[in-house]
């Protein structure tokens, strides 16, 4: 089964995660089939702490994909933000 969850990586005290497509079985930053985004939880007021594909998020979806619980919350946090955006624009 295909899961779409975190990776870690960064520096010690300095996490940054890339959101991805992987097989359930691999290991949390072993291998994985897509790199779909990425989550910088310590970013500055000035750099983009969310960047997701939604596109890809969909794609792997319709194919069965599951979201683990901290990418769902971060999926329904980043539409929001876009929602807030264009309605300002």
């Amino acid at each position: 089964m295909v899961v779409i969850r975190l990776t870690r990586g960064g520096a010690k005290k300095r996490p940054f995660y890339h959101i991805v497509a992987t097989d359930k079985q691999s290991r949390r930053d072993g291998r994985f089939i897509e790199r779909i985004g990425f989550y910088n939880p310590v970013a500055a007021a000035n750099e983009n702490g969310l960047v997701l594909s939604m596109d890809r998020i969909g794609y792997w979806q319709q194919n069965g994909a599951q979201l683990s619980p901290t990418v769902e919350r971060l999926v329904r946090q980043y539409t929001k933000a876009q929602a807030a955006t264009a309605a300002a624009a």
